[in-house]
């Protein structure tokens, strides 16, 4: 499954303060010097008065202010050209400043004694809300929306090559999933790092600069430090969540990282993949490396492996569009209780690639309004990814029109994971008893009891395989914003990190010419990438919850609650939430518990460790 955001209009007034943003606010600098934005109100006085006239005028100014940004953004990610990088640099450069002006006065009325929760809440929300924050120095909020649009534009437009000829980013990304030949995964790999990367450096070295002396203007020690500030804890605490978390589920990856190996090697041999040590990553059916569900054919065990049923084969014999997909999945939702999506969603959305532009491909749920103008921006193919991301991504949609009641600056996720858990946990009800319920699958093709471990392996290669990379994306820019990675070690430790925490390796040789790092879209769009982590977590108590609520009584991961309106409810109670309470607080509201654990998905998941320990019994697992 593909890795997917959503984008909600305060994250292109706070440059994506929100959770919920796929991206800064991007934008380029014009090419006459832009107009200052309007002046900011300093005048309410320094009281808790004063605090709260401050919000109401900043959630009616951002307000105000976003709803054109976002068109601009829209158009931007939709039509990627000279004209819409400059409107989108117009909208993005006074929203970078404004949302600095407005972090540094928030800073202040945060020292103020006396303050109400929400007041409090919502300056502290100004305050650290930035992912990246442009220093007070003039011109730096335009060089900073200048460099984070050419990054953007840059992933956007990048090409790779296959038999020598360029393919498209999903094309791109399709092949790594397909291709089974060493020396075409190596050829597709290397260019689309290389093409995507290499031009980024440089600008991304400076970009780190200038967001570092923002954060600091801002009392952060540096930018990681200000990502983390936005859970409810302090960044030391988040930062030992986030450690003991990947420490939890630690043992059963390394057991599925042992078992591909030996699979890898079994069917390319040592000379392609060893026995022992780090796997290639090229091999892994995905070009991050991040998710392995695509070489599923080839671990899969034989009977138990075999499911019975390939989904992306079932679409095909149904006849499914990428429009009737989308669809299905909104009809999961609406199964629940929700209201169906307006009619406006299937005008206005991007479901499948256009023919005669440039456009950002990568999944992502927009909210234009703040009402009810909700969009998905996809370049569908008809095939199982595809089907579990647009149940991913309507689940942002979802969750962005229950809190649209909120006040502007409450209008978000509990926290970043639970906005990208919400679709998360929808999709993991993509079960073969969905399947049934929804007309794809005969009740008689389901699998039987004994295809349990082939049903987990299938869904591990995607959820626990990612775990490790989850934590070494932010890993990596933790240590480049505080100066413990050097642009001079840049992509090194990006290597580093992945062999240590991931267990893979570059299928060909990487030097300090490359940045590897930029061929994920998410640093060069600097998104920031714990809530997908957490969100792997999440999901899995979420499901937990809802199956329990709704009497399941099967094995957990064959658990279906379509059509169960109590959980529909008891969900709706949660989303309604937005950020207006701390996230333990939505986190009881569904599933009684204030923590978050990895206990419920090494739960799910339990059958299948003990299955791989037998497998990998007598091997030098590890690497």
């Amino acid at each position: 499954m593909k890795l997917a955001a959503s984008v909600s209009l305060i994250s292109l007034a706070l440059v994506a303060c929100s959770t919920t943003a796929a991206a800064p606010a991007p934008a380029v600098a014009a090419a006459e010097p832009l107009p200052p934005p309007p002046a900011v109100n300093t005048g309410p006085a320094r009281t808790p008065e004063g605090a709260r006239q401050f919000i109401a005028d900043v959630e009616k100014d951002l307000g105000e202010l976003t709803l054109i940004g976002s068109h601009a953004a829209w158009v931007n990610a939709t039509y990627i050209n000279d004209d819409t990088d400059a409107l989108n640099a117009y909208f993005g450069t006074i929203a970078t400043e404004k949302g600095v002006q407005y972090a540094k006065e928030a800073a202040e009325f945060s020292r103020v004694p006396g303050l109400d929760f929400d007041t409090a809440r919502k300056l502290n929300i100004l305050r650290g809300g930035l992912v990246l924050a442009a220093p007070s120095t003039p011109g730096a909020a335009a060089e900073l929306n200048d460099i984070t649009t050419r990054l953007q534009s840059a992933y956007g437009k990048s090409q790779a090559k296959h038999n020598g000829k360029s393919v498209n980013p999903d094309d791109a990304e399709a092949l790594m999933g397909e291709l089974r030949d060493p020396k075409q995964l190596a050829e597709v790999w290397q260019s689309w790092h290389e093409n995507t990367g290499r031009p980024m450096r440089q600008d991304y070295t400076q970009m780190v600069e200038i967001a570092n002396a923002g954060a600091k203007e801002l009392g952060y020690s540096d930018t990681g430090s200000m990502w983390r500030s936005q859970y409810d804890m302090t960044p030391e605490q988040f930062s030992a969540m986030y450690e003991r978390l990947l420490a939890e589920l630690k043992p059963l990856y390394v057991q599925l990282h042992c078992y591909t190996r030996t699979k890898l090697n079994q069917k390319y041999g040592s000379a392609i993949q060893p026995a022992t040590g780090p796997i290639r990553a090229d091999l892994l059916g995905n070009m991050w490396a991040q998710e392995w569900g695509n070489i599923y054919s080839i671990v899969a065990p034989k009977g138990a492996g075999d499911i019975g049923y390939d989904l992306t084969s079932l679409l095909e014999q149904h006849k499914y569009t990428p429009v009737e997909m989308v669809k299905t999945g909104e009809r999961f939702y609406t199964s629940l209780g929700f209201p169906a999506l307006p009619e406006t969603f299937w005008q206005r959305s991007q479901i499948t690639r256009p023919r005669d532009r440039d456009v950002i491909c990568y999944a992502s749920a927009w909210d234009i309004d703040s009402k009810d103008d909700l969009r998905i921006k996809m370049c569908t193919k008809v095939n199982a990814d595809d089907f579990v991301t647009i149940h991913h991504e309507l689940g942002h949609n979802f969750y962005q029109r229950a809190y649209k009641g909120q006040p502007f600056l409450y209008q978000n996720g509990a926290n970043d994971g639970f906005h990208e858990a919400i679709g998360d946990f929808i999709a993991l009800s993509v079960t073969p008893e969905y399947l049934v319920q929804i007309g794809l699958l005969d009740r008689s093709k389901v699998p039987s009891a004994d295809k349990d471990i082939g049903l987990l392996l299938r869904q591990a290669m995607d959820k626990v395989a990612f775990m490790p990379f989850g934590y070494v994306v932010d890993k990596w820019r933790y240590g480049v914003f505080d100066g413990s990675i050097t642009p001079g070690t840049y992509n090194q430790a990006w290597v580093d990190l992945k062999r240590q925490y991931q267990g893979v390796v570059p299928p060909v040789a990487r030097s300090e010419a490359d940045f590897d790092p930029g061929a994920k879209y998410h640093i060069p769009a600097n998104t920031p990438y714990a809530r997908y982590l957490l969100a792997r977590v999440l999901q899995f108590q979420f499901y937990k919850a809802a199956c329990d609520m709704s009497g399941w009584n099967g094995p957990l991961h064959r658990c279906s609650f379509y059509g169960n309106k109590e959980v529909g409810a008891r969900l709706n109670q949660m989303l309604t939430m937005g950020a207006s309470k701390p996230w333990p607080d939505a986190l009881q509201a569904f599933t009684g518990t204030r923590e978050i654990s990895g206990k419920p998905m090494l739960e799910y998941f339990a059958p299948l460790q003990t299955w791989l320990e037998q497998q990998n019994a007598g091997k030098q697992c590890g690497w």
